[in-house]
């Protein structure tokens, strides 16, 4: 495995699929990781540990899980929660556990149906079930500060709340937190902000990853702003699907073929092939027939003469 300067985690086998109506067989779900596994992604959120009467389209992460873990180098990623999921995760063997906190308690009611101080109550119980573990199998524990650009029932959330619930999640327990734009409100300035405003209560080491939107087509000028500020994590999806169920409007993730490729012309190394990249797309166009997928590399390649950013040297 080779040095990479950004690492791109895949998120649409779970915010891409929780939000559309199609339930994706688990034979394509699994041929999809592989793909996107072969072609250098380092990282996937296979799917979440949420009851299946609540999204059926992720029933199957358990096997997923089990699945995705007989890829070598591959960090397997789930949404848990609470501590119930995080339970059943741990159980799973997943390498990272993602708890989000909606920075505005209304959505957080609407998502969760949990209070501020409940989150982080379950966010204590995950950390000590960790802690609880041997040193080896401990999974890496993140708490997302989701709707901190912004919240389609509440609007605008006050910096001092955002600060308060950062320093909460990491006295929890977690390892790190992250920047959440479930509504698709980021801009630019806006990420610079947070970036500073949050790095400035958790440490810098404490926030490396970002999760953005494209519901206004702010995606890869915020991916931008993200590098500027010190981010090294950014999630995406391939093909754009996704958003959130739960936040009214809040549609588009940003694409990763599109992502990738902005990366690799900047000179920055994911560790991607581009081309293995933009294959995957088939096995999920016809696992998906019906639901679109967006993205501008897709239409129209790569520019004659591209080259990728070479990787320097593998590591272990």
């Amino acid at each position: 495995m080779f040095e990479i300067d950004i690492l791109v985690s895949e998120v649409g086998p779970r915010d891409g699929l929780q939000s559309v109506d199609s339930i994706m067989p688990l034979a394509a779900k699994k041929a999809w990781i592989d793909a996107e596994a072969r072609a250098g992604v380092r990282e996937i959120e296979v799917g979440s540990f949420v009851p299946a009467k609540l999204l059926p389209q992720l029933a199957d992460t358990a096997e997923l899980v089990a699945h995705a873990k007989t890829i070598p180098g591959l960090t397997v990623a789930v949404l848990v929660p609470n501590a119930r999921g995080a339970e059943a995760a741990i159980a799973a063997g997943a390498d990272k556990l993602t708890l989000p906190l909606s920075v505005s308690e209304t959505h957080s009611l609407a998502n969760l149906r949990r209070t501020h101080d409940q989150v982080l109550n379950e966010a204590h119980v995950i950390a000590d079930m960790i802690k609880a573990l041997p040193p080896g199998q401990r999974p890496h524990f993140e708490g997302s500060l989701s709707t901190v650009f912004g919240c389609t029932l509440e609007g605008a959330i006050p910096d001092a709340q955002i600060a308060r619930l950062a320093e909460g999640l990491m006295a929890a327990g977690c390892d790190e937190v992250g920047l959440s734009d479930t509504t698709g409100y980021a801009n630019p300035a806006a990420v610079r902000h947070l970036i500073k405003l949050v790095r400035g209560v958790v440490g810098e080491k404490a926030l490396t990853g970002i999760h953005l939107h494209n519901t206004r087509g702010l995606g890869l000028a915020n991916v931008l702003a993200a590098l500027e500020g010190g981010l090294t994590t950014l999630d995406s999806s391939l093909g754009g699907i996704g958003g959130c169920p739960f936040a009214p409007g809040a549609s588009g993730n940003i694409v990763t073929e599109d992502l990738v490729f902005m990366l690799e012309a900047m000179g920055l190394r994911t560790g991607i092939d581009i081309d293995a990249l933009l294959a995957v797309r088939s096995i999920v166009e016809k696992a998906l027939p019906g639901e679109q997928l967006y993205g501008f590399l897709p239409d129209a390649g790569v520019p004659l003469g591209f080259t990728q950013a070479a990787p320097t040297k593998e590591v272990a």
